[in-house]
């Protein structure tokens, strides 16, 4: 017979904390490991060792060929978008031209056959006007708010009209500007500058995967765990402990002599990838509840930190 106050005491009504830490019941936590984390040289679109490495203005680095391609892919998008929308609205202008069009002709045989004919004829509103726009009738009609009119439109059910594959498909107005693909502001080719990092050469020659980069300043190694900084008017690559000594007070890029201000110190975005934290969520966290009365734990992925 197990103690009252044991871990081992299993016949309680409810769980105790030690069989829902056992469950995993709550927030479990990992710290991402160096696998996790993207190198600082490493584009953010092809995850390889960037080539001609090019920055936006908030610091996300990717390949030039990478990032001029990932742009033009957006514009032709665009006009292909706009085009669709151009002939729906073109389309929509046509249908509304026709309708009213019939509803004129409509109106005109109905004064004609009730002027000149023998028989008096009744409008379809005359007729149907037990039916409503759902297209019931009688005591089956069911009058929608507008909140069930929205979920009837967007509701995704095969027996719907709207929702048939040959139902059509509104197009909404595109978006005129691209965006980075990493940080999803707006970003054109203009604003983007390229950004030289100086290489360790005192151990000869390396492979392409295998380069070292120092701080031109201190001459410290490049790595994720520096916050470095980059002068977007000369593109050169300093630590930000250098940044703040020497760059932001002197004016100055002490690689190059060439004048710069504040706002041309960019931060360089590190580490992280779509699938990955950076900076400073380097923790990935996941909470688990309990399922009620399954005695297991339903996960609920938690949001990106």
């Amino acid at each position: 017979m197990p103690q009252r106050h044991s871990k081992n005491n299993n016949d309680l009504a409810f769980f105790t904390y030690d069989e829902k830490r056992k469950l995993g019941y709550g927030t479990q936590r990992e710290r991402l490991g160096k696998d996790s984390i993207k190198p600082f040289d490493a584009c953010s679109l092809c995850l390889k060792p960037f080539i001609s490495p090019m920055s936006c203005p908030k610091g996300h680095v990717f390949c030039k060929e990478c990032i001029l391609e990932c742009l033009l892919a957006q514009k032709k998008d665009i006009i292909r978008k706009q085009a669709a929308h151009e002939l729906q609205k073109k389309q929509d202008k046509e249908e509304e031209q026709d309708k009213l069009a019939a509803q004129r002709t409509r109106e005109l045989d109905a004064f004609d056959q009730q002027n000149h004919g023998a028989v008096p004829q009744y409008s379809n509103d005359s007729r149907n006007r037990n039916q409503d726009k759902n297209g019931f009738h009688g005591a089956n009609s069911v009058k929608t708010t507008s909140f069930e009119e929205e979920a009837l439109r967007t509701m995704k059910a095969f027996w719907l009209p709207s929702a048939t594959p040959e139902a059509t498909v509104k197009v909404d107005a595109p978006s005129s500007h691209t965006t980075c693909p990493e940080g999803n502001e707006k970003l054109k080719m203009k604003s983007l500058f390229p950004i030289y990092l100086t290489e360790d050469t005192s151990e000869g020659d390396r492979g392409s995967l295998d380069k070292i980069y120092l701080c031109p300043s201190c001459k410290v190694t490049l790595t994720n765990t520096l916050t470095l900084v980059a002068v977007s008017s000369c593109g050169h690559v300093f630590c930000k402990k250098c940044a703040d000594k020497f760059l932001a007070v002197d004016k100055v890029c002490l690689e190059c002599s060439k004048g710069c201000k504040g706002r041309d110190l960019v931060q360089l975005e590190k580490g992280g990838t779509g699938f990955a934290g950076h900076d400073e969520g380097l923790v990935a966290t996941d909470f688990k509840h309990l399922g009620s009365g399954s005695g297991l734990g339903l996960v609920r992925p938690s949001s990106k930190v």
